[in-house]
């Protein structure tokens, strides 16, 4: 079974509709937080998504794979980035983090990213 990380963020997303409508206050708060914690600083954006991707990875969270792997593709990760990213999380994370890196690189490969080279 292949899993669709935009599937997977849309469902999220609209899933989350009437959670921002019934508690506004908590959704705009994590938001902010949100905004907050990517902001370009010592780091730049885009290192802070790989590093929330391998975190995502080492949670085993779906969702937060889709939406962390699409913000690595808009943001012009290479796929180099994004692997070595993956490969902290396993050293760090062992067996259940490896069962999860792969599909980290499928969902950044389909928000965009840099495909594998093709073998010839």
């Amino acid at each position: 079974m292949t899993k669709s990380y935009r599937e997977i963020t849309q469902r999220v997303s609209a899933s989350l509709k009437p959670l921002r409508a019934d508690i506004g206050d908590t959704t705009r708060a994590f938001s902010a937080l949100a905004q907050a914690a990517t902001r370009d600083g010592a780091l730049d954006k885009k290192t802070k998504e790989l590093i929330a991707l391998a975190l995502s990875v080492q949670a085993r969270c779906d969702p937060c794979i889709g939406f962390h792997a699409e913000a690595c593709a808009k943001l012009g990760a290479s796929r180099a980035e994004v692997e070595e990213a993956i490969g902290m999380c396993i050293y760090m994370g062992g067996g259940p983090s490896l069962m999860y890196a792969g599909d980290a690189l499928a969902a950044y490969e389909e928000f965009g990213g840099e495909k594998a080279p093709v073998a010839t």
